[in-house]
């Protein structure tokens, strides 16, 4: 008797069925894994447009140091870290906590501008880094965003994203998408609550929700938080929220952008598709585990790159919760049953090679939505999908 096994071939049509229907409420979640799929040439060899939180730490890391107006002062807090390895998103966390209890004084030899100089020069960093164009072509990102505008909808397409960049903005307007941000306006675009919390724009507005904050987003002197390119003096770069927790009127708009998640996933049957997320934000996984706890029509179908032994702590979760499925490479968790996929591949089927792959030395199937580059593929045989079933509606 061959050993229980889950289907990808299954799980693929179930995830088109689920984001065919007009009426059902949709939302993605795009983590940083997204960027990453996108491949450049970049100094004779082909790298991801923007690198994973590893890299991006490294490179940080190696700028400051070199600087000689940092490099003392990155030192002191580094050493707070001990043998530890920090990742960018700690290290601006560990500054802004400091940064809320130093005060007048020092600790490690880093006073209050010195944090602040930190602060402003990661981020700095971070933003010519990350603020990258989009390449002209068909990525995924163009192919998501081609996506939301295939079919008139019920309900909005909800995009919820912790990545800094504007990738899946420039891709929206590069095929006049029209979304909503939060924003309104367009020198100095300001943050508008209102607007959020009404829902009263077109459905075929798509929404975009970032919830970590954006490379365009600043906090001015006096107190107001605008969206721009570029900063002015006495601006301070909305990067990642870590530092909002220790002062509770500057923890606007990340709330609101949280709290859309809450809503998304609280208010019916609704489906969330996340890519590139490694489920390691506590934070964002207490939102998406506590609203499929109190709402079961909710579902979570976290698609994720690569082999199940590197989500070992996401998929202790998924055990406990029946809507949320989790499909690796190498194998899913499904209503709570962790199972390697099936070992037959099946050539006739239409979501082979798709997403469903099997490799001659292997002994099972490959499932590989969890790659942002392959899930766009599988995005735009939707649309072309859409477009044949318009064409046979209207001949007929």
């Amino acid at each position: 008797m061959t050993d229980p096994s889950h289907c990808p071939y299954r799980q693929s049509t179930l995830l088109q069925q689920v984001l065919t229907p007009d009426k059902m409420r949709i939302a993605f979640l795009l983590g940083a894994g997204c960027p990453v799929s996108i491949q450049v040439p970049k100094a004779g060899a082909m790298a991801p447009l923007i690198p994973d939180i590893a890299d991006l730490t490294n490179q940080v890391s190696q700028a400051l140091t070199a600087n000689a107006d940092y490099a003392t002062h990155y030192a002191n807090l580094m050493g707070r870290f001990g043998t530890g390895k920090p990742t960018i998103e700690d290290i601006l966390s560990e500054i802004r906590l400091l940064q809320g209890v130093v005060r007048t004084g020092s600790i490690n030899s880093l006073d209050a501008s010195a944090l602040t100089a930190l602060d402003a020069e990661i981020c700095r960093i971070t933003t010519e880094v990350v603020g990258v164009p989009l390449p002209d072509g068909m990525t995924p990102y163009h192919q998501l965003a081609m996506w939301t505008g295939g079919i008139q909808r019920a309900h909005a397409v909800e995009v919820f994203t912790p990545n800094y960049d504007t990738l899946i903005e420039q891709a929206m307007e590069a095929h006049q998408i029209p979304y909503f941000d939060g924003f309104v306006g367009v020198k100095q675009a300001f943050f508008d609550l209102t607007s959020m919390e009404n829902g009263s724009l077109p459905a075929r507005w798509s929404r975009l929700w970032k919830v970590h904050g954006s490379i365009n987003w600043w906090r001015t002197k006096t107190d107001e938080v605008v969206r721009r390119e570029d900063g002015k003096v006495g601006d301070r770069q909305m990067i990642y929220p870590s530092h909002l927790k220790y002062d509770q009127s500057r923890r606007m708009p990340y709330l609101a952008m949280l709290d859309r998640l809450r809503a998304f996933l609280s208010s019916g049957q609704g489906v969330l598709v996340t890519c590139g997320y490694s489920f390691a934000d506590q934070h964002l996984n207490e939102i998406i585990l506590h609203g499929l706890r109190s709402n079961p029509t909710a579902m979570c179908m976290g698609l994720l790159y690569g082999k199940r032994s590197a989500y070992a702590a996401a998929f202790d979760t998924a055990r406990k919760h029946p809507n949320l499925s989790l499909l690796a490479g190498d194998g899913a968790i499904l209503g709570t049953i962790e199972r390697d996929w099936r070992p037959d591949e099946n050539t006739g089927h239409p979501m082979h090679d798709v997403c469903v792959f099997k490799d001659s030395s292997a002994p099972n199937c490959r499932f590989e939505l969890g790659d942002f580059k392959k899930l766009g593929n599988f995005l735009a045989r939707q649309i072309n999908r859409f477009d044949d079933d318009t064409a046979s509606a209207h001949a007929s």
